[in-house]
């Protein structure tokens, strides 16, 4: 059973959390602070969203800081921002797209490599070394692409 901590609004779990922490950091190349911020927007289950007041103060950072940590998030498309009808202040909520967004930078990523792979056979293709294993990484590329398509796509609908 995961322990629930009460970190601002949100309920977490401190364990997960610093797991997703570790992972946005060295996976997504996220400075410690927006893996932070990120990762704890995650846990906003009811989608009641924060304001940048409650994250300078949930943190114990710097106003300079969280903002350029937001303004990252808000570049990268990991977070929206909403100002509400009856209050001044904008709320930041996670993107609910974020997972239409990840499959699409990962077939991005799989396009590229893939358009890579198919440049380099076509430099080998007249040499009498003949490598299956490029054919089958071109292959393994091509199908996870198709798959991930199919994912988004339903994704979609």
């Amino acid at each position: 059973m995961h322990s629930r901590t009460l970190l601002g609004p949100f309920e977490i779990n401190e364990s997960i959390y610093l797991e997703m922490v570790k992972y946005y950091i060295e996976v997504y190349h996220l400075p410690p602070l927006a893996a932070k911020i990120y990762s704890f927007l995650i846990f906003d289950f009811e989608r009641k969203g924060i304001t940048f007041d409650e994250l300078v103060d949930i943190f114990k950072s710097s106003k300079s800081s969280v903002s350029g940590s937001l303004q990252l998030l808000l570049s990268q498309r990991l977070i929206v921002d909403v100002t509400l009808a009856d209050e001044r202040k904008r709320h930041f909520f996670l993107n609910e797209d974020y997972i239409k967004i990840r499959f699409e930078q990962v077939i991005q990523r799989l396009e590229k490599e893939l358009s890579i792979v198919k440049q380099l056979q076509e430099f080998n293709r007249d040499r009498k070394q003949h490598h299956a294993n490029f054919n089958l990484y071109k292959d393994l590329l091509e199908n996870n692409i198709s798959n991930l398509r199919e994912t988004l796509k339903e994704i979609s609908n």
